[in-house]
């Protein structure tokens, strides 16, 4: 069929169209341009670096339909690859983005096999086209992902993880970067998000291009959750209201001025809306996925040594080692030496250098080496000739690194530290305290007596910690709750009748511990003038009067024996020497030690042989669960003598040291005029409305003209308010000749 006045030829849009709907009729002038196309391509190998419209036009005319005529096109998708292949490095810049497109739009009709073309991508990141690498880096991610949309395709996965594994390694530095920044993004939109890609990731952490270790440093750091939500928020401040910067524009004078502001305007609005596209960033567990954890701390603390980076990525490396020491517990006893070179006052970023020896600290570390970098920490930190900042600062990164490794401290230091609970600045005082209250719950002995507080059931069950040793219970604890017959609506008074009941023991000893507190405290202050207060013995003449009749029976006892001996001998006897007050009461404080002791034990015993019955007896429920973790918490605020206090709500430990609870300092913030009006209005809300109150009785009676006033313009009363002026006898004067001359001149 022959067709007059053919315009097809000239356009291809219009041919596409008419092709896509009824291809067999079409197919005289498909294969017209397609002869074209074979001779312009001809002619384009002949110059490659050339831009040429007509081969532009014709390549995505065949793409787009290539599904019509799949027997005529069956190799028109390898031209594409091999002309890629060939020229990449010199074709011009839109000419290759076209045969990109092309290439991507025969894949998504299924007549390109993913790994062909992402291979081939791959390839084209070393080119220097940031467009394109940017265009190329979205497709592949969003092929991917498409791919594994269903279901994980093991098998194309393989694949491309390992040629994008050698694509890491790549020596050109754009290439191995977009390489993990893909990997990193597939992690992250959870398609490979499995242990092979997270240690591909560890060995680029070694790699000689330093952006491609940066890059991998970061993936392991992950995001802060409270620093995202600050940077969310602000960047939710700084988003501008776009409609009414544009209708400001439309409706004020124009100027250069505000074409600027309506041009970034627009930017800041189109770079927040990306942000807002790109996907979600959550506390990843890249960590615990690494094979050899105590391998990669060790090879990356040699190649932090052996390297002069930037502080910058120095510190980067600091945050991964620690974070690897924590997690995984290991042991890398050159890192906190090394690590208390820089823990100075002037240090720059030394916050996060405390936060990275706090996050290295656990249990398993010996504290012989701990405490050199402890010490130094108080020593530049904790010095009254410091600021209070500094001085907060020390002693809350010394609380964090005692909340994982409680043996390092020492009594005296830990006492030494105590003294700042007086201290005139809140931000020292509330740092001391919180350091006082963590060994509470610890380690209270290590605390002066005055310090340890009101001792709870908890605090006096507590056994002394020792260095390596595995708490494993075979019973759950505070199961012995289950034996009591549960109470849907329990008071404070019944819980305490209950204490009452069965613990009725409980209460001497905490009684008993009292009074050897204080007679601690009285040795203490009677150390020194033990003469002196000889004297003042008669609130103890019953103990010393009980004492003196033992002694007394024990001398006659001794004299009757001795009777039957030779005088000589007797003669030779000793006298008992005359016990002093400070020697009664050490003897009375190991007997009330021991008492304590032996019931604190006994008590023990009971509750654990009481759990352990319920633990083999019994399946728990969740309900036994909550009754159990209700108990538990009772425990830690109900006091040895029945009574209970204030609970101390604190936070769940995570797995990472928050660079907040170091610099948790107790003062007033600076704030910006935003949130002084919010507090204002804050304050404001239950408040009654300020200004003129409307004092009628009945509201629907009329005002008076002087009331009306109040509410009008004051355009319109501003004639009034001045009001009539008393004039001068000067005035009247000057204003009656001038109507005098005025009536005069008018005649």
């Amino acid at each position: 069929m022959v067709r007059h006045n053919n315009q097809l030829a000239h356009n291809l849009p219009q041919l596409q169209n008419l092709i896509k709907r009824d291809s067999e009729s079409y197919k005289e002038e498909f294969l017209q341009q397609y002869s074209h196309y074979k001779s312009t391509l001809e002619v384009f190998r002949l110059t490659p670096n050339e831009f040429n419209k007509s081969l532009d036009e014709l390549l995505m005319f065949l793409a787009q339909v290539s599904h019509c005529y799949t027997a005529e096109l069956v190799s028109y998708p390898q031209e594409l690859v091999d002309i890629l292949k060939t020229h990449a490095t010199i074709l011009d810049p839109d000419i290759r983005m076209t045969l990109c497109k092309a290439l991507i739009l025969l894949r998504n009709k299924n007549l390109l096999t993913p790994t062909a073309l992402l291979s081939l991508f791959f390839e084209l990141l070393r080119c220097e086209d940031k467009n394109l690498r940017e265009f190329l880096q979205n497709h592949i991610i969003s092929d991917i992902k498409n791919l594994n949309s269903k279901h994980k395709n093991s098998k194309v996965n393989t694949v491309l993880q390992n040629f994008m594994f050698n694509a890491l390694k790549d020596s050109n530095a754009r290439a191995a970067k977009m390489s993990a920044d893909i990997m990193i993004e597939l992690y992250k939109k959870n398609i490979w998000n499995d242990a092979k890609t997270v240690n591909v990731l560890v060995t680029g952490c070694f790699s000689k291009i330093t952006k491609v270790m940066v890059t991998c440093l970061k993936f392991f750091l992950g995001s802060d959750p409270d620093g995202k939500e600050e940077n969310s928020s602000d960047s939710e401040d700084d988003t501008p209201d776009l409609k009414g910067v544009i209708m400001a524009n439309k409706v004020n004078k124009k100027t250069k001025k505000r074409e600027k502001q309506l041009k970034k305007a627009k930017q800041l609005f189109a770079k927040a809306k990306n942000k807002k596209s790109k996907a979600p960033q959550f506390n990843f567990s890249a960590l615990h996925l690494i094979h050899d954890p105590q391998g990669f701390a060790e090879k990356l603390f040699v190649r932090l040594k052996k390297n002069n980076d930037r502080f910058e990525v120095k510190l980067m490396t600091v945050e991964v080692i620690s974070r690897m020491i924590g997690l995984h517990k290991l042991f890398l006893l050159n890192f906190y030496p090394y690590l208390a070179n820089f823990l100075q006052p002037h240090q720059r970023e030394v916050t996060k250098l405390l936060q990275c020896l706090a996050q290295a600290s656990h249990e398993l570390v010996p504290p012989d080496v701990m405490e050199p970098a402890v010490k130094k920490v108080i020593h530049f930190f904790v010095n009254d000739s410091n600021s209070s900042d500094v001085i907060a600062i020390g002693l809350n990164a010394v609380r964090e690194i005692c909340s994982r490794c409680p043996l390092v401290m020492s009594e005296d230091m830990l006492q030494d530290l105590a003294m700042y609970k007086n201290h005139r600045m809140k931000s020292v005082m509330m740092a001391a305290r919180s350091l006082i209250s963590l060994f509470r719950v610890t380690m209270p002995e290590l605390l002066h007596k005055r310090d340890r507080g009101k001792p709870t059931e908890a605090t006096v069950a507590l056994e002394p910690l020792q260095y390596g040793q595995v708490d494993a219970k075979d019973f759950v604890p505070g199961a012995e709750v289950l034996l009591k017959p549960a109470k849907e609506h329990s008071d404070d008074s019944d819980d305490d009748d209950d204490d009452d009941d069965s613990e009725g023991e409980w209460v001497d000893v905490s009684h008993d511990e009292d009074e050897a507190d204080v007679d601690d405290d009285d040795d203490d202050d009677d150390d020194d003038d033990d003469d002196e207060e000889e004297d003042d013995s008669e609130g103890n003449e019953d103990e010393e009067s009980n004492e003196k009749k033992s002694v007394k029976n024990n001398t006659e006892e001794k004299s009757l024996t001795t009777n039957k001996e030779s005088g000589p001998k007797r003669r030779k006897m000793e006298k008992p020497k005359k016990r002093t007050k400070l020697d009664r009461k050490r003897d009375k404080q190991e007997r009330l030690a021991r008492m304590k002791k032996a019931k604190k034990e006994e008590f023990t015993a009971e509750k654990k042989e009481k759990a352990a019955q319920i633990s083999l007896e019994k399946i728990l429920t969740d309900e036994d669960f909550k009754r159990i973790d209700a108990a538990l918490i009772k425990q830690q605020v109900t006091s040895a003598k029945r009574g209970t206090k204030r609970p101390l709500v604190e936070e769940p430990k995570g797995e990472l040291v928050k660079l907040g609870d170091i610099e948790n300092i107790y003062k007033k913030r600076k704030h910006d005029k935003q949130a002084r009006i919010d507090s204002i209005k804050e304050g404001r809300s239950d408040r009654e409305k300020f200004g003129y109150k409307d004092g009628r009785q009945n509201p629907l009676c009329s005002k008076t003209n002087r009331e009306k006033k109040k509410t009008k313009a004051f355009q319109m009363i501003k004639h009034k308010v001045r009001g009539k002026v008393k004039r001068s006898f000067k005035d009247k004067q000057a204003a009656l000749r001038n109507h005098l001359i005025h009536q005069k001149k008018m005649k």
